[in-house]
């Protein structure tokens, strides 16, 4: 296997119920270990220290919860882009992700000719949806 990016998300304590969502959206098996798990005892032991999904699609998201001390920052400068020419499939996703989202640019035809759009979810996460023209 070659080389792969993929984006780190960090939560501040509901990582687990945002990781589910993203594979009720993405499909694929997820991988979950608290910081009790890893050996962190005390309050916050049932919280993420590293979850991974990796879809059917081939995508993969990382995430944990903030840990015991750190402040958390929200994620308002990250983004996750999904793109290609699997239209049926990125519409779906773009359908389930806008549950309890922002759009803030409507899946639609863009300049570039491709279908683009993008929002928010209701983790406060930035996504950004790309369905290349047809050739």
């Amino acid at each position: 296997m070659g080389s792969i990016l993929n984006p780190y998300v960090q939560f501040n304590g509901d990582a687990r119920e945002a990781m589910e969502f993203y594979k009720s959206v993405l499909g694929g098996e997820l991988r979950v270990m608290t910081f009790g798990e890893s050996g962190v005892p005390g309050p916050g032991s049932d919280k993420v220290m590293h979850a991974q999904l990796t879809s059917e699609a081939g995508y993969t998201i990382m995430a944990s919860d903030t840990p015991p001390g750190m402040e958390y920052k929200p994620g308002q400068n990250l983004s996750i882009s999904i793109s290609g020419d699997e239209a049926e499939r990125l519409r779906t996703y773009w359908q389930n992700l806008g549950e309890g989202a922002t759009i803030t640019m409507p899946l639609e035809k863009q300049m570039w000719g491709d279908e683009f759009g993008a929002l928010v979810d209701r983790f406060g996460i930035n996504w950004m949806v790309n369905i290349t023209a047809g050739q």
